[in-house]
């Protein structure tokens, strides 16, 4: 038995129905005892019903697990999948928990400083290497499903239109865009129906799973602080 949970639940065949897919899927989130909070849920299915997806859920909300299910179907289904973020360590940090799910054979990573295993069915990669795809393939590039993670950098003055430029020319891929800190987004769900001719659904919550809880310290060192916390299983902590 593989030792990928998302690998050795794959169907011999790619002919089987989203319905289909969905269950393995929720087998796999099951096994790793993961309850679906309901945007999580509600995304999933939308995705599996082939729409477009804008998530804009707090940090926490378990964003990351609705990626792994787009990966898991396109693999499923004989596509090609991309992983895209704006700093290069989330990118190389993807691309290990993607090798321990889908096996090393099947993710790649390109982040202009390193490449592995590009030609893999999924590939994490920085947003100027996926525009680089787009200005050049345009509809013919590879990839059917497209994740696009803090995707609210669509505004940036000097990296947005690497945001943009797959949005603009990709038209036979399934988007799902992500985001902690988004507007309103009426604007991108208009268009990407436009562009992809498939319906396209936004997913919103405030509801933060994991509450976050500030301290301000003057007179503990750092170590002694996390050493503190991490005893009082108050994880994980940002600093």
């Amino acid at each position: 038995m593989s030792d990928n949970p998302l690998l050795r639940r794959l169907p011999a065949s790619p002919d089987l129905s989203g319905a289909d897919l969905l269950d393995r899927f929720l087998d796999y989130a099951a096994e790793k005892k993961l309850e679906l909070y309901p945007a999580q849920e509600e995304a999933i299915l939308e995705l599996y019903d082939d729409k477009n997806v804008i998530l804009n859920t707090p940090t926490g909300s378990g964003k990351s697990l609705v990626a792994t299910a787009m990966h898991f179907k396109s693999l499923a289904q004989g596509h090609r999948s991309v992983y895209t973020c704006p700093i290069k360590a989330l990118v190389n940090e993807k691309f290990l928990a993607l090798c321990r799910d889908f096996g090393a054979e099947n993710v790649g990573l390109a982040t202009g400083d390193a490449t592995v295993n590009r030609d893999a069915p999924i590939l994490c990669c920085t947003a100027e290497i996926l525009a680089n795809h787009a200005l050049s393939l345009g509809a013919d590039a590879p990839f059917r499903e497209v994740i696009m993670d803090e995707f609210h950098y669509y505004s940036d003055a000097s990296r947005g239109v690497a945001w943009q430029i797959p949005l603009l020319t990709m038209s036979r891929s399934r988007f799902l865009l992500m985001s902690a800190t988004m507007g309103a987004v009426d604007f991108f769900q208009r268009e990407l129906t436009k562009l992809t001719g498939a319906e396209s659904t936004v997913i919103s919550s405030a509801v933060r799973p994991v509450p976050l809880e500030f301290r301000y310290v003057d007179d503990t060192s750092l170590d002694a602080m996390v050493q503190e916390l991490v005893e009082a299983k108050q994880t994980p902590v940002y600093i």
